[in-house]
């Protein structure tokens, strides 16, 4: 087909999502909340103020926009992409292929956020979703096409808060680890295991973890963690979001 037949197609996809989108939105209430984190593992995403006001979303990733590179890479495509269902997205190549729509079925290309847009509305028509939600961290875009409002009861947000820290400032969290030097009165370095960004995937034998530059000296006379080290470290465990304005506050410019 003509690139216009593709052109026409998104566009009516992205009207009718605007309708869907503020239903879904105004039911669930979602502009009132100002945290999230998600589980890639069970593809669940929970939107929350505190422990008292939240609410779970089961979502389907579509794909995710990269800051740095201007890109967008379809969850299929995705090697990092651990969400057990983003096969289902498939589906949206496959009409891509029969249509010759080459947008929706090549991996990873140069794209816009508007671009990014027409891909959530194609996908959230042809998987027939709930509506959209769309994360942000420092280098990426992740569009979710959600799919269910879970119970809190449930087994999947149990086991979705297993492993899990609650902060008194945050609320449920990812536990992450510092020295007990790091505070936000007087910026002291930020040294840390691997680069980190804010909602980043981890491997399973990963942590966030960082430590001042005191820290590091010490650990450096010493060749590393041992047991003189640690003790003037003193780690101690915090959340992720509190990891966070931590190093924006100590991290040298």
């Amino acid at each position: 087909m003509k690139k216009t037949d593709y052109e026409q197609f998104a566009g009516k996809k992205c009207q009718e999502l605007i309708q869907i989108q503020e239903r879904f939105r105004a039911q669930f209430e979602l502009g009132n909340y100002q945290q999230w984190y998600y589980d890639a593992e069970l593809a669940l995403l929970r939107l929350y103020n505190n422990d008292d006001d939240q609410i779970y979303l089961k979502y389907i990733p579509i794909g995710t926009f990269s800051f740095t590179s201007d890109t967008w890479m379809w969850s299929w495509f995705n090697e990092h992409s651990v969400e057990p269902n983003k096969g289902n997205i498939l589906a949206v190549k496959d009409f891509g292929i029969k249509n010759n729509y080459t947008k929706l079925t090549e991996g990873t290309f140069p794209a816009d956020e508007f671009d990014c847009w027409e891909f959530a509305a194609i996908s959230l028509d042809m998987l027939d979703g709930m509506g959209l939600y769309r994360v942000s961290t420092e280098k990426l875009q992740s569009y979710f096409l959600i799919t269910a409002v879970l119970d809190e009861n449930s087994r999947e947000v149990v086991h979705f808060n297993q492993a899990k820290v609650t902060c008194k400032i945050h609320g449920l969290s990812r536990p992450a680890f510092i020295c007990q030097h790091l505070d936000l009165k007087n910026p002291k370095g930020f040294e840390e295991s691997f680069d980190t960004y804010k909602g980043m995937e981890l491997d399973e034998e990963d942590d966030f973890a960082a430590w001042c530059d005191e820290c590091e000296r010490v650990r450096m006379k010493y060749n590393g963690w041992n047991e003189d080290s640690e003790e003037f470290a003193k780690i101690k465990l915090v959340c992720e979001d509190c990891y966070f304005e931590l190093k924006d506050f100590n991290k040298a410019e």
